[in-house]
C-alpha cells in the first residue's frame, strides 16, 4: 500500500491569476505532495491549463503537479505526451498526468473538437494511453493505428526523468474498468462521488486490476474533496473540525484503498490549507502508519508562516465531548463564525482594492493624471482605516464582555481567552502599520509595494487568529449560552 499524500485542487481563474500563484506557493511550503488543476480549455475565464502548471513548476520547489484532468479530446495525446514529459523534465520529475474521457461536448465543439458518444471517448482514452506510454520508452520511432489515434513514424521522447504516472478521472464502470486495466492511478471528486459511491466504484477498479493481473494497491486512489472546516461538528461528510475530517479521511483509507486527498479550499483557502496542510494529513498520516504498524512520515519541515502571533505558543482547552450540539446551543457558535466570515470578506475586498490601486498607479488612465492617482491612494487609505475602526471595535466587544463572561462560566477558558487577547494587541499594531504605509502611499507611490505587503501580512494573521478563536471557542459560546 502506498503513502497517503495530500494536495490542493486548483480552479485555474484568469481574473484570480495571482491568487491562484500564491496558493501553489503555500501549499509547497506547507509540504503538501500534489498541487492539481483543474482542465477545461473551453472556458474563456480559465488560463491554460499547461501554461499555468508550467509557471507553478517555476514558483515551487518540491510539490508534484497534475492535470485534474486533462481534457483529453482537446489535447492530442502525442502533443501531450511531449509537453508532460517536457514538465517533467523542466520540474525535477514532479509530474503526473491525469487523463479525462472528455464532458460537455457542445463547448469542446465549440473549440473545434470532435463530438464522441461515450462508447468512443473511452475507446479514443485507451488509445491514447498506449500513445502516450510509446512516446514515453526509448526506441524505434512509433507507428500506431487506431480507429481515433495515429502515429505513423513519431519518434519517441523526451523521456521524463521519473516514471509519470497516469491517473484516470473516473465515475461509471467502463472507465474505471479500464483504469483497473491500464492506468497507474485513479481521479474522483466528492462534488460528483459521495463517499458510498467512492467505495463501491473503488472494488471496481480492484476486481479490474486483479482480472488483470495487476496488484490493486499499485493503482493509486485519488479523492479530490470539497467540506467544511468547522469548529463545529456539523451531520455530514467532512463538515467539522480537522479531526472529524482526519476520521473520516482515514475511513477511507483502510474502506476504499484512497491514497489520495486533494483539498478544494474555500473562501478562507489560506486557513484552509494551513488546517489541512498541518492539522488534517499529520493525523490520518499517523492514524494509518499506527494500523500498518510502521512509524508515521517525518513530517516537512517549513518556515513559520505567521511568525507575529507565536502559533507554537497557543494553549488549547481539553476536547469536549463528540457529536454536534443541539441546535439552539450550536447557533451562537455560528454566529461567531459569521462574525469572523463577515471581516474575512471586507479584508478581501481591501486586498482587491489594494491590486486595483497597484494597476492604476502603474499605468494611470491618461485623462485621469497625477491628480486621479492621488484620489486614489486617498481611498484607499480611508478603506484601510475604516476596516481597522470595525475591527479594533469587535476586540473592544470581545475584551470586554465576550471573554470575560466565558472565563466567569469556565475557568478553564482562561489561557485561551489571554492568548487571545494578546493577539489583539498584535493585530492591532499591525493595523496600524497599515495605516500609517498608505498615509506614505499618498506622498509616495512607490511605497504600495508596503501597503500590499502589510495587508498580506494582516490577512495571514487574521486567518490563523480567527481560525484559533473558533477551534477553542465556538463550541464553548453556545455551551455556555453566551450571547456575542
Amino acid at each position: 500500500m502506498e503513502d497517503v499524500w495530500f494536495g490542493a485542487f486548483l480552479a485555474p481563474e484568469a481574473a484570480g491569476a495571482d491568487r491562484v500563484m500564491r496558493h501553489a506557493e503555500l501549499a509547497d511550503r506547507l509540504g503538501l505532495d500534489l498541487v492539481g488543476v483543474q482542465d477545461h480549455p473551453y472556458q474563456a475565464g480559465f488560463l491554460d491549463s499547461w501554461t499555468l502548471l508550467a509557471s507553478i513548476a517555476q514558483r515551487t520547489e518540491r510539490v508534484r503537479l497534475v492535470p485534474d484532468v486533462a481534457n483529453l479530446p482537446l489535447r492530442p495525446p502525442a502533443v501531450l505526451a511531449r509537453a508532460a514529459a517536457s514538465l517533467d523534465v523542466l520540474s525535477g520529475g514532479r509530474v503526473e498526468l491525469g487523463l479525462g474521457a472528455g464532458a460537455l461536448w457542445d463547448a469542446i465543439a465549440a473549440m473545434g473538437g470532435r463530438r464522441l458518444s461515450p462508447g468512443e471517448s473511452i475507446d479514443a482514452l485507451a488509445e491514447a494511453i498506449t500513445v502516450i506510454r510509446a512516446l514515453w520508452t526509448p526506441g524505434d520511432p512509433v507507428t500506431f493505428s487506431g480507429a481515433h489515434h495515429r502515429l505513423e513514424g513519431a519518434r519517441p521522447g523526451p523521456f521524463p526523468p521519473h516514471p509519470i504516472g497516469i491517473w484516470i478521472g473516473a465515475t461509471r464502470r467502463r472507465m474505471l474498468e479500464l483504469t483497473g486495466r491500464t492506468a497507474d492511478g485513479w481521479l474522483t471528486s466528492s462534488f460528483h462521488s459521495p463517499p458510498d459511491a467512492v467505495t463501491a466504484q473503488a472494488k471496481i477498479i480492484d476486481t479490474a486490476a486483479e482480472d488483470a493481473g495487476r496488484d490493486p494497491a499499485s493503482i493509486r486512489k485519488v479523492y479530490n474533496l470539497c467540506g467544511s472546516l468547522s469548529p463545529l461538528r456539523g451531520e455530514g461528510f467532512l463538515d467539522g473540525p480537522a479531526a472529524l475530517w482526519a476520521e473520516q479521511l482515514t475511513e477511507l483509507v483502510f474502506e476504499a484503498g484512497m491514497s489520495g486527498f486533494v483539498l478544494a479550499p474555500g473562501v478562507e483557502a489560506e486557513r484552509d490549507l494551513r488546517v489541512f496542510a498541518e492539522e488534517v494529513a499529520p493525523a490520518v498520516r499517523e492514524a494509518v502508519a499506527g494500523e500498518r504498524g510502521r512509524p508515521a512520515p517525518e513530517p516537512v519541515r517549513r518556515p513559520v508562516l505567521i511568525p507575529d502571533l507565536d502559533e507554537a505558543g497557543r494553549p488549547r482547552t481539553a476536547e469536549r465531548a463528540p457529536g454536534p450540539l443541539p441546535p439552539g446551543q450550536a447557533r451562537p457558535g455560528r454566529r461567531l463564525v459569521d462574525v469572523h466570515d463577515g471581516y474575512r470578506a471586507q479584508l478581501r475586498q481591501v486586498r482587491d482594492a489594494v491590486e486595483q490601486v497597484a494597476a492604476e498607479t502603474a499605468a494611470p488612465h491618461p485623462d485621469g493624471g497625477r491628480l486621479a492617482v492621488r484620489q486614489n491612494h486617498w481611498t484607499l487609505g480611508v478603506f484601510c482605516a475604516t476596516f481597522r475602526r470595525l475591527l479594533t471595535v469587535h476586540h473592544e466587544i470581545e475584551n470586554g464582555r465576550t471573554f470575560p463572561a466565558l472565563t466567569e462560566h469556565d475557568p478553564a477558558l482562561e489561557p485561551v481567552v489571554k492568548k487571545l487577547e494578546q493577539e489583539h494587541e498584535v493585530i492591532a499594531e499591525l493595523l496600524a502599520r497599515l495605516d500609517r504605509a498608505c498615509a506614505e502611499l499618498i506622498a509616495d507611490p512607490a511605497r504600495i509595494d508596503r501597503v500590499r505587503a502589510g495587508v498580506e501580512r494582516l490577512s495571514q494573521a487574521l486567518a490563523s487568529h480567527f481560525a484559533y478563536e473558533e477551534e477553542e471557542l465556538a463550541e464553548a459560546v453556545g455551551r455556555l449560552e453566551i450571547g456575542l
